[in-house]
């Protein structure tokens, strides 16, 4: 048995391990997850203090980098992930900030699929470049292109999948073998499926990426960031960065999402459903030109992402038919403005349906060339289905949809 009472000699569930994992209880017999909101832990005495401070005892310090209620955050997300260990961070960005920073060095060398978020091709293309780390962009579903572009001192390489926004799906465990056969290491962006879903780490992935404000919270509540993979390299790397630069998590949003994940598995069974239902919906509609979602039998990676993840997820986009990038751009803001139940927010993972138009939102500090390397066209719009009525969420979207000329 474990200090959370989790029998571990027995294969949990997930949802079991969403509900009842990082469970620790005080003197006071809590059955909900304690919220430690201080800045730092007394301890008995000055030996006890310097023997934890050196990393010679166990115990928690300062919560820029150590707090019960973020550990218990950490420890949940490793169990549903199925790795060693997790760290947390302040948010998705500051996870893959971390990573670079603990992974990296100048003269270093990155594969980056060229469909990521668009902050993390910011990141990569533009941010770690002034400090001399070099990125190549490739397409995800590539992996000739993957292949082609290793160097020697090719130290990472990073996807998003289903990648944001047109759900392409690369081959994980290909991109793996690739990686680790150049000396190298594959992380893996899991936000859009979350490990009810997908867990990358089962196919080959040395890191898993998080951002927990999406669906490991799922109501679109707080800001937060996790990095899943093996104990010593959480422990050797990433910690001794987290714990000089502080991309924290504060323990208030750590223990929004613990509460989060405790619904995990039903809600995103129940956001993929609707996903579907709406997929099939819009690949019927005359006003739209193509559907990409990965549950449809229609979608180039249908078969893959069906073998690497449970379910085709909550996001989707769709294109709308339209003469030249300028009409696209018009019917697209008709379509979204005509809403009157979908809320038009760049954020995804809510329980309630959003809709963005990704070429002048989350893309929209790109360069044109990118976008369209990326396959973003102004025509095109995001769909993350939250939990309400599908019929509702139908009408929505007819109402423009219908009135386009």
């Amino acid at each position: 048995m474990s200090d959370d009472g989790l029998p571990r000699n027995e294969a949990l569930g997930l949802q079991t391990l969403a509900v009842r994992e990082a469970l620790p209880r005080s003197q006071y017999g809590e059955h909900s997850e304690a919220l430690f909101l201080t800045s730092s832990f007394v301890h008995p005495d000055a030996q006890t203090a310097a023997r934890r401070f050196a990393g010679d005892e166990e115990g928690f310090l300062y919560s820029r980098f150590s707090n019960p209620t973020v550990a218990s955050y950490e420890q949940r997300l490793a169990a549903l992930e199925g790795t060693q260990a997790c760290m947390a961070t302040g948010s998705g960005m500051a996870a893959i900030l971390l990573l670079a920073m603990a992974l990296l060095k100048a003269g270093d060398h990155v594969i980056c699929s060229q469909g990521v978020f668009g902050s993390t091709v910011n990141l990569f293309g533009r941010e770690l470049a002034r400090f001399g780390v070099q990125t190549t962009f490739v397409p995800q579903t590539d992996v000739a292109q993957w292949a082609a572009a290793l160097r020697p001192n090719t130290r990472l390489l990073f996807a998003e999948t289903p990648s944001n926004p047109l759900t392409e799906v690369c081959d994980i465990a290909a991109l793996a073998e690739l990686a680790h056969g150049a000396g190298a290491e594959l992380a893996v962006d899991n936000c859009f499926c979350s490990p009810a879903l997908q867990r990358p780490a089962d196919f080959g992935a040395d890191w898993v990426v998080h951002s927990g404000t999406k669906y490991l919270d799922g109501q679109g509540r707080v800001i937060a960031g996790a990095v899943c993979g093996r104990a010593a390299p959480i422990r050797d790397k990433l910690l001794p960065v987290q714990r000089t630069v502080g991309m924290s998590l504060s323990p208030f949003n750590a223990w929004v999402v613990l509460k989060g994940m405790e619904t995990l598995g039903v809600r995103m069974a129940a956001h993929s459903a609707a996903a579907l239902s709406m997929a099939q919906w819009l690949q019927a509609h005359p006003a739209v030109g193509r559907v990409f979602y990965p549950g449809l039998p229609s979608h180039p990676q249908h078969a893959l992402a069906m073998r690497q993840q449970k379910a085709g997820g909550a996001v989707l986009s769709f294109e709308l038919r339209a003469d030249d990038a300028q009409q696209a751009r018009q019917r697209a803001f008709h379509v979204i403005d005509h809403t009157r139940i979908c809320s038009i927010t760049a954020n995804l993972g809510d329980t309630k349906t959003t809709i963005t138009h990704p070429a002048t939102t989350t893309h929209g500090r790109l360069r044109e060339e990118q976008r369209q390397a990326a396959g973003i066209g102004q025509g095109l719009i995001r769909l993350a289905v939250g939990l309400e009525n599908i019929d509702d969420l139908q009408r929505d979207l007819a109402r423009g949809l219908d009135s386009l000329g």
